[in-house]
């Protein structure tokens, strides 16, 4: 174990993985360290995978991956207490014969692309705690695990390991989350036969059915909640703002509850056995809370680097390509025969500009403020815009004149005329 490798990868998520892979293929020592008894033992929750980002690491991934359904169809609700509002987009072109949406379970997918990472030479240990990061001065030259002589040393190590990575809070590269950047999302699957998934969601062989939900069901709290298509279950979650859950005195678990109760919700999972349960914390901070990505002898990606777009829900992703720059950061510097000092690593944050990832997150750095500070965008509008579709289709004998003059009055009794403009040119602002 005093052995010295190219690279060491702590962590064996989509980040970890997608960077221990990428370095092991073109030739680089790689240890990976994990501290689940295996890759994705500690991740039971079923997730989006986005193929487009896969495909650039393992363009045949498709051939042996533990896949789910592809997504063909996408749903948008915004609820009230008893219906909800919304709109999908579903197409037959997501039926080609490379699908580019996939719902997985992490467990067995996890395991899987660590699998790849082996067979591409990666040395994988699973079972080990990485307890510090071994410094001289400011350089990162290793790592100290709790295994007996557990001293292990690298060029450079990755941290991918997790959102609340206490290995680089540990070395002063951040500090403390905060509440207001962080939502504890919880999950549960539930099992159904597989004729029954297709049924109640009008799918056929392995199509898929994926729900963003808003509204009512978080309490006025900054969050949303999920449903997605398995091959024989249904993954059904919600998650908050850790500190609107502070605020508010919910537990999550009563928010999970009551989304299940749902007259919307409800008779999708009707008769499943619900056999796997989770809670996960979720960067939402956005692209004014990314941390410092890299340094004298270490970098950061995925879920550590607080790379998630919330608006889309895209988490997995931004994981791999972080993942994957990173990797090819070190592999060109090892092609240079460069060392991995700050200015050279400098390289991943360049790349990482020049992305989508930090792309998307900067065209957005504005929202979540937006969000925590005008909770009537989770209360309020999704209770007039329910009214307001439940009064235009009532027929009832009234004008329809008189039903937009009502739908228009309880919008301007709400929230005022200014207000409404305001919340409108805020709302430009943060998605501009």
């Amino acid at each position: 174990m005093a052995e010295k490798f190219d690279a060491i990868v702590v962590g064996a998520g989509p980040a970890g993985n997608a960077a221990a892979y990428t370095m092991a293929k073109a030739g680089l020592s790689v240890l990976q360290l994990e501290r689940g008894e295996t890759p994705g033992t500690k991740n039971v929750q079923g997730a989006i995978l986005y193929a487009d980002a896969l495909e650039r690491i393992i363009p045949d991934f498709r051939d042996d991956a533990p896949l789910e359904r592809h997504v063909i169809e996408q749903r948008m609700w915004v609820l009230d207490e008893k219906s909800f509002i919304g709109t999908n987009y579903r197409s037959d072109a997501f039926n080609s014969d490379q699908p580019n949406r996939y719902t997985i379970l992490r467990a067995p997918f996890d395991k899987w692309f660590s699998g790849k990472v082996k067979a591409a030479g990666g040395l994988v240990i699973c079972e080990t705690t990485v307890t510090e990061l071994i410094q001289e001065g400011k350089k990162v030259i290793g790592i100290h695990t709790d295994r007996e002589g557990g001293d292990i040393y690298a060029d450079v190590v990755i941290l991918a390991d997790g959102v609340n990575s206490l290995l680089a809070k540990k070395a002063g590269f951040h500090g403390e989350l905060e509440a207001k950047n962080v939502a504890l999302a919880v999950k549960e699957i539930h099992f159904l036969p597989e004729e029954v998934v297709q049924s109640r969601f009008n799918i056929k062989g392995n199509e898929g059915v994926v729900i963003e939900i808003a509204g009512a069901v978080t309490h006025g709290m900054v969050g949303t909640a999920f449903l997605y298509t398995n091959k024989e279950s249904i993954t059904l979650g919600i998650g908050c703002l850790l500190s609107d859950f502070k605020k508010a005195g919910i537990a999550p678990y009563t928010l999970l509850e009551e989304l299940k109760a749902h007259p919307a919700i409800a008779p999708l999972i009707a008769g499943g056995e619900m056999k796997e349960y989770a809670a996960h914390l979720i960067p939402e901070g956005g692209y004014k809370a990314v941390p410092t990505l890299y340094g004298d002898g270490w970098m950061i990606a995925g879920d550590s680097a607080g790379l998630v777009n919330a608006v889309h829900r895209e988490g997995s992703n931004l994981a791999m390509t972080s993942g994957r720059l990173a990797a090819e950061t070190v592999i060109a510097l090892k092609e240079m025969k460069l060392p991995c000092t700050a200015p050279h690593l400098a390289r991943y944050k360049a790349a990482l500009d020049d992305s989508f990832v930090m792309k998307d997150l900067r065209k957005y750095k504005e929202l979540p403020e937006i969000l925590h500070s005008n909770p009537h965008f989770f209360s309020v509008y999704p209770q007039l815009l329910n009214r307001a579709a439940h009064t235009m289709l009532m027929v009832d004998g009234q004008d329809k004149h008189s039903k937009e003059k009502t739908i228009r009055g309880s919008f301007v009794q709400q929230r005022s005329l200014w207000g409404l403009v305001g919340d409108a040119y805020r709302m430009w602002r943060a998605t501009r």
